[in-house]
């Protein structure tokens, strides 16, 4: 049996794990992809908005060249920091299912050829993210292989158009990138403006580019319809209609707490949020804990790695006083 079990192996999941070890318990990491899945999705060229000390975990520094580190450097430093503490981590297992024993946990985990994995652990960690459950528009063709909820890089749509749904940073940058690859660019926003959160950096270059017609922003605007090679949009002006081959639909993410509420643990249905002791982050469920943005509200953006990654110091000293 292992004392303790995280599911997750991203930066907050990593961090748990290392505070673990360095009070002598060797948890066992299940990630349903690589580490740092999250990051492994991101854009290609992405740069963080975060200084690289403020993504530090482990007691290991994070060095780089820039100002800001880029998602190529996040993921050569956290796989420095996997193998540093030598962490045990099981890629590419999906986590099925938890029951409830007596004093104990049982784990189900599917792999990557439909093999059944079965664990058992005194404690579990979940510490899932919200990178693969995306907001979604709610309209007809938003399932059309034409719609995408993740960007990665710009080259493949150069000469296409290329509608982008949403206003803070992922619609902008994703914007600025497409327009220098070639592609013809519209922004679709439902607020009168972008929202505050956009780098201080980008906005300008941004405006500048809507201002000289280089890409196309529709303010206070939805998208109604989704079709093979075309989009419907509601604007201020009246309903619009857009020759379209793709289009981006960067409109947030959300945890997925299906698994926490099988196991019982209770969530405020007014914040959304997870019921958990935030001195140790101990959910209402024995022995259970959250770490990083599971642990946050309809409001996911209130949890990042820069916070996220104390939650495993936290954590660590609870299992340990329990087991003292």
């Amino acid at each position: 049996m292992e004392q303790v079990i995280i599911i997750g192996a991203g930066p907050c999941g990593l961090s748990a794990a290392v505070e673990l070890k360095k009070l002598g318990i060797d948890p066992l990491l299940i990630d349903k992809g690589p580490i740092v899945n999250s990051i492994y999705r991101y854009p290609t060229y992405m740069i963080f908005h975060s200084t690289p000390e403020l993504l530090e975990i482990g007691d290991i520094p994070f060095t780089t060249a820039n100002e800001k580190p880029t998602r190529i450097e996040a993921l050569q430093y956290y796989r420095l920091v996997a193998t540093r503490h030598d962490l045990r981590i099981n890629s590419y297992q999906t986590v099925k299912g938890v029951e409830r024993g007596d004093g104990f946990y049982q784990v189900a985990a599917e792999g990557r050829f439909g093999e059944t994995h079965h664990y058992q652990c005194q404690h579990l960690i979940v510490a899932t993210g919200y990178f693969d459950h995306p907001n979604r528009l709610g309209v007809p063709g938003e399932d059309l292989s034409k719609v995408m909820s993740f960007y990665k890089e710009a080259h493949p749509y150069t000469g296409l158009k290329v509608a982008i749904v949403g206003g803070n940073n992922s619609a902008v940058d994703a914007a600025l990138d497409l327009e220098r690859a070639g592609a013809e660019v519209t922004v679709i926003y439902r607020s009168a403006e972008l929202s505050p959160k956009v780098k201080a950096w980008t906005r300008p270059v941004f405006e500048s580019m809507v201002e000289k017609g280089r890409i196309r922003m529709l303010y206070s605007s939805q998208v109604t319809k989704i079709a093979e090679r075309m989009i419907e949009i509601e604007t201020p002006n009246g309903p619009l209609t857009l020759e379209n081959d793709y289009v981006f639909t960067l409109i947030g993410y959300r945890p997925d707490r299906t698994l926490l509420a099988a196991i019982g643990v209770h969530t405020d249905p007014q914040t959304g949020a997870p019921q958990f002791d935030p001195d140790t982050m101990e959910t209402n469920v024995p022995q259970v804990y959250i770490a990083g943005v599971i642990a946050a509200g309809n409001e996911a953006n209130a949890i990042f790695i820069e916070n996220g990654r104390h939650h495993g110091r936290l954590i660590a000293q609870a299992i340990v006083s329990q087991t003292i």
